[in-house]
């Protein structure tokens, strides 16, 4: 098509119509502010309308129907969380779930891997949940966004096994718990077998590789104590 233009017009006049051409796309509409303003509300209210529906109608019984004890209550957003491998979920009331997260389970154990979470958990936004062996989060525990809890590496420390597609070794494996009340900012890693104690905050971007005690801030990484909080 291109070429049959290029042969039917002379080149000033292709010119012409790529100078109008790239003007056009600089046009802007003019806005009449009561008028659109109307528009934009209206076209708000009809997508949160129909993001609710298909939220309460489709993804969120969808996902209940994946978890061994179902609660009676769970605010689920922004679609369905992507499940990956078989795992063993159980899950208390009033928990919030972003649907743009990701809880994995590993497939090469011979024991089902269990996520466990407690009444009053938010878990955000793009967070990663590798379960190897457990993963429990305890109740009004906070997972900021982009939080990756780490059961399991995925591929062996050996180059050559790594090369061959060869399975985690099950001494790479560990369970992850978190206590009451910890916070996760945004961007955390926490790595197998770890221990966060109760009401501890985990400061963005820090890598948990060792044991927290209850009542610090923690930061940094590896992540070590700031301070004792006292509330």
């Amino acid at each position: 098509m291109r070429t049959i233009v290029k042969n039917m017009l002379e080149p000033t006049q292709i010119a012409m119509i790529k100078i109008y051409l790239k003007a056009w796309r600089n046009v802007v509409f003019p806005v009449i502010p009561f008028v659109h303003n109307i528009i934009y509300q209206l076209h708000v209210a009809i997508k949160n309308s129909l993001h609710c529906i298909i939220q309460k109608l489709y993804y969120t019984p969808l996902f209940l129907s994946q978890i061994s004890s179902p609660p009676k209550q769970l605010q689920l957003y922004s679609g369905m969380p992507l499940l990956l491998g078989t795992v063993n979920i159980q899950m208390g009331n009033h928990c919030v779930i972003s649907g743009v997260s990701t809880i994995t389970g590993r497939v090469w154990g011979k024991k089902k891997p269990q996520l466990l979470i407690g009444n009053n958990v938010e878990i955000g936004w793009q967070n990663t949940l590798a379960v190897g062996s457990t993963i429990q989060l305890d109740d009004n525990v906070r997972l900021a966004g982009k939080v990756f809890l780490a059961g399991y590496p995925g591929h062996p420390i050996n180059p050559m096994d790594r090369a061959a597609d060869q399975p985690d070794l099950p001494q790479q494996v560990g369970d992850i718990h978190l206590c009451r009340n910890v916070w996760l900012g945004t961007g955390v890693i926490v790595i197998a077998g770890v221990t966060i104690g109760e009401n501890s905050i985990i400061a963005a971007g820090s890598v948990v590789t060792k044991n927290i005690p209850a009542n610090v801030l923690v930061g940094g990484n590896p992540a070590c104590v700031i301070k004792q909080l006292e509330y």
